[in-house]
């Protein structure tokens, strides 16, 4: 592990690869997808698939028992509230869907920090690094630094107020192809045409804020296009390693 924490790094502007696995991946076959690249966090799928917190409890267990972040999609816009539920089932991150507004953004941000930067309430016996740290105070501190929370950018609307989101507290605004195409179709007057192009107009209104724009790319040619752009937040699809 790297001496500065993930948090950091990102923040720094240092170029970050993740993988998106199976929630239910065998512990041996996410050893080998590790084993094949430096990859500096896993991300799994609470959105649009089935699992149990039983699941992604054991899934997180067992990604800190490798020594690498995992980083948990929740369920639902609206369940920005529940953020603290789901960390304290063992996370380093967590990733809120489909977000437009400041509101959401606010919700987020205090149910993922401890007071005096958030709301979270203090449980769990789960929760990341606990075991290094049983003081309430200096667990919290240490959280605070460290949880990394992202919000997706699925929307022209999003993609507008971009710079409006990107409030104290978020680290990442992801980008999520497919609701934004969707968007982009129903909008067929806005001047940003292309997923793309969004992606470009996100990172610079982004310039200054320490948040930075991440999105999945489906081959090295993307890639390359985004590291032109600026970008320097990736997650990959299972398996492929793209440098």
């Amino acid at each position: 592990m790297a001496a500065k924490g993930l948090k950091q790094r990102i923040r720094d502007g240092e170029i970050i690869h993740g993988i998106g696995v199976a929630m239910d991946i065998e512990r041996g076959r996410l050893e080998d997808y590790l084993g094949q690249a430096d990859y500096d966090y896993v991300s799994v799928d609470c959105q649009h698939v089935a699992y149990s917190e039983v699941q992604l409890t054991e899934f997180c267990r067992m990604a800190n028992e490798l020594g690498i972040p995992a980083r948990v999609r929740i369920k639902h816009t609206r369940q920005a509230y529940l953020v603290g539920n789901y960390l304290d089932l063992g996370p380093s991150g967590i990733m809120v869907p489909e977000v437009e507004t400041e509101e959401i953004v606010d919700e987020a941000v205090n149910a993922f920090y401890y007071p005096q930067k958030g709301r979270r309430s203090w449980g769990g016996t789960d929760r990341v690094g606990l075991s290094e740290r049983s003081n309430r105070l200096e667990y919290a501190a240490w959280w605070n630094d460290y949880g990394v929370l992202t919000i997706q950018t699925e929307s022209v609307d999003a993609v507008v107020n971009a710079r409006q989101l990107a409030k104290p507290g978020i680290d990442v605004l992801a980008f999520g192809v497919n609701d934004l195409n969707f968007s982009l179709e129903a909008h067929p007057q806005f001047p940003i045409r292309t997923y793309e192009d969004c992606v470009k107009h996100v990172h610079e209104q982004l310039d200054g804020t320490g948040v930075r724009a991440a999105v999945r790319p489906e081959s090295q040619a993307d890639l390359d296009l985004f590291l032109d752009m600026g970008v320097t937040v990736f997650v990959e699809q299972v398996g492929v390693w793209l440098r």
